[in-house]
């Protein structure tokens, strides 16, 4: 049994990109190849003329620390730190020293509306929140390409919109590429191309004439 197969897909830089399925349907999979955290068994994957199954995991971890960012569903934030702490550990990878990363950290959260929440642990937010923490961490380093596990799953359809909103207007203002992974076709209609996965195939694309 093959998790992904026979894909052929171009995403282009500055494009939001979302990959549509059911659970079991091979998206989050695809999404971790693309980003390096899962080698394929065969074929290619080329981002930034790099190819990604032929680094070894060092040159992996390098590559991702300075082109990739990811936001997750469960956001991932490290309870016993801040807002601020958990939004500057990417920038902390890079041996940016601690003044710029605090500074770098605060005007993140405060575009992505947690400037009075800093100083919060995530047991003192909201799961809105938090995503938003999850947001400014995942953009601080201003990556070029942003992948998105199921970033709406925990939130109810009001949260969600307004999460989207935010990705949506940081990624357009910083000509990001963001890859999205979903179930939910709500959340899929924010995207520009819409990749319908089933079975491990690409089932088909839809370009999304109404963003």
């Amino acid at each position: 049994m093959v998790a992904l197969n026979s894909i052929t897909l171009n995403i282009d830089e500055g494009e939001i990109c979302c990959f549509l399925g059911t659970s079991g349907s091979g998206k989050s999979t695809l999404l971790n190849l693309m980003a390096g955290l899962e080698k394929p068994s065969k074929g290619s994957i080329k981002i930034k003329a790099h190819h990604m199954e032929k680094m070894n995991e060092k040159k992996l971890a390098d590559f991702r620390r300075k082109h990739i960012g990811f936001i997750f569903q469960s956001y991932n934030l490290m309870p016993a730190l801040t807002a601020l702490e958990n939004v500057s550990i990417p920038l902390t990878f890079r041996g940016i020293t601690k003044d710029i990363r605090e500074k770098r950290a605060k005007k993140m959260l405060a575009a992505v509306g947690l400037k009075k929440h800093i100083m919060h642990k995530p047991t003192q937010m909201s799961g809105g929140q938090q995503q938003r923490v999850g947001i400014a961490r995942a953009f601080v380093g201003k990556p070029d390409i942003i992948f998105a596990d199921e970033p709406t799953g925990n939130l109810d359809s009001k949260t969600t919109t307004e999460v989207m909103n935010l990705m949506l207007e940081m990624t357009r203002k910083n000509n990001q590429t963001l890859i999205i992974v979903t179930h939910d076709r709500s959340v899929a209609e924010f995207a520009d191309k819409i990749v319908y996965i089933l079975d491990g195939n690409v089932e088909k694309i839809e370009m999304n004439t109404r963003r």
